[in-house]
């Protein structure tokens, strides 16, 4: 079975941290490239990190120096930090494989809304 379960949304103040978790179940995503995406309302859903096998990491420009993400396999479980929030950071948070393999459907996503 293929699943993801995010968490760890909420609301936060511009400047302020939040920590997202998500974890998987599924061989798949054990052995893949894991990334988190995020979609605001009216805009496409975009890749703002990634992390291989050997936590090699990559990161959106607009998130880079503010986001960490980290994985732990014995876990099933990819997490993000988010600090120095900014407006512009409100989306659903998702994750999934990067880039997305079209057998891995979508979790429900964790609201992350950031007020100035």
């Amino acid at each position: 079975q293929v699943q993801l379960v995010e968490s760890g949304g909420g609301l936060a103040q511009a400047g302020g941290s939040l920590r997202l978790s998500c974890t998987y179940s599924g061989s798949i995503f054990r052995r893949s490239v894991m990334g988190w995406y995020r979609q605001a309302p009216g805009k496409q859903r975009e890749l703002v990190a990634s992390i291989t096998l050997t936590d090699s990491t990559n990161y959106a420009d607009s998130v880079k120096g503010r986001f960490t993400i980290s994985r732990d396999n014995a876990r099933n479980t990819v997490y993000l930090q988010m600090n120095n929030l900014k407006p512009e950071d409100t989306a659903v948070y998702y994750c999934n494989t990067s880039p997305w393999n079209p057998v891995s459907s979508w979790g429900q996503g964790t609201q992350v809304t950031v007020s100035s």
